[in-house]
């Protein structure tokens, strides 16, 4: 039989009660009369009124240490029901060493995170019902100019139509990624491929979607022709477009998106530079969180897109980081590192 079998085997009578202070006082005046009874057996005679004193005095003393024992028992009962009514700001004292000092430890730390999980879900639905209402709102204004002829339904009112509706569905398959990234149910598809065919067909959409939101942005590649990796296609396509799409955003109009790519050792690293104002180096690593922009909210996009670029690479084994610009050079320059096998 284990050890646990054997604990759990051991009886508890004390269970009923629902005071710990009052199983305590139990705990006493069985271990005083089990003295008692042992020196009755041994010397054959004890005062009662001494027996009776160490009893009372041994109930005193465990009920005033007792109320110090179970007051953080108490106060994560209370914050246990603050809890059920959506408030997570409160905290227990945890000063003592022992087990109930843990317990009191570990519950101010699921109290903490359950206030950030509340928190984020807050922001992700205040982020989303803005992020979702500017692409409608957009595409029902020229719907109605249309409808109530203002405007006539030429080429450049439909283009404007198609690019809030393609807004407005990258943003729902970001949030569909973003639910993946959530459940865990994001497998990989690795298999061996040449990047530059790969980069080439993420610079192409790149470019098909700055025209439709007017961008005259301009794609330059750096991509050795016979560089290979062994990585799922469709999530590092993902992470590119992501980069690139990021980069169309916060560049200049008509400035160059460049991408590159190179072998070092057993790692290969994908570069997106951009000729923009760049990031500065205290926001580098809160742009890879959901919802977050940086400093530059003026350039559209929904906060996810880094978020899941992150989320892609580091499923490789890899890394994404904002590093300097070239010497000589200005803009934002991201930084793929991922496994070549």
């Amino acid at each position: 039989m284990s050890t646990r079998a054997l604990l759990d085997a051991i009886p508890r009578p004390l269970d009923p009660i629902r005071s710990i202070k009052v199983k305590l006082g139990l705990v006493v005046v069985a271990g005083c009369a089990v003295a008692v009874l042992f020196f009755w057996w041994r010397i054959g005679w004890l005062p009662p009124q001494t027996a009776t004193v160490a009893v009372g005095l041994g109930l005193v003393a465990s009920q005033l240490l007792a109320h110090g024992m179970t007051r953080p028992l108490r106060e994560m009962t209370a914050a246990a029901r603050a809890m059920a009514h959506g408030d997570y700001t409160r905290r227990v004292r945890a000063t003592a060493r022992d087990e109930v000092g843990e317990l009191a430890t570990a519950f101010n730390q699921m109290a903490a995170d359950l206030d950030a999980a509340d928190r984020q879900r807050r922001e992700l639905i205040a982020n989303v019902s803005h992020e979702l209402r500017t692409p409608i709102t957009a595409l029902r204004a020229v719907l109605e100019n249309v409808v109530d002829g203002v405007t006539q339904p030429d080429d450049a009112t439909l283009r404007t139509a198609l690019a809030q509706a393609q807004r407005l569905g990258g943003l729902v398959g970001e949030l569909l990624d973003l639910s993946r990234v959530d459940a865990g149910v994001a497998p990989l598809s690795k298999r061996r491929f040449a990047l530059a065919p790969m980069l080439d067909d993420a610079v192409a959409e790149a470019e098909m979607r700055a025209v439709a939101a007017g961008s005259a942005a301009r794609f330059a590649t750096d991509v050795p022709a016979n560089l290979h990796v062994v990585a799922d296609r469709g999530r590092l396509h993902q992470v590119v477009a992501n980069l690139l799409d990021n980069a169309v955003r916060h560049g200049p109009p008509g400035g160059e998106v460049r991408v590159s790519a190179a072998v070092h050792g057993d790692r290969l690293t994908i570069e997106v530079t951009d000729e923009g104002a760049g990031i500065a180096p205290d926001q580098r690593r809160l742009v890879f969180q959901r919802f977050t922009r940086g400093e530059r909210v003026e350039g559209g996009g929904t906060g996810l897109g880094l978020a899941i670029a992150r989320w892609a690479v580091e499923l490789h084994g890899g890394t994404i980081a904002v590093v300097d610009p070239r010497a000589g050079t200005g803009g934002c320059r991201i930084r793929v590192t991922l496994p070549t096998t």
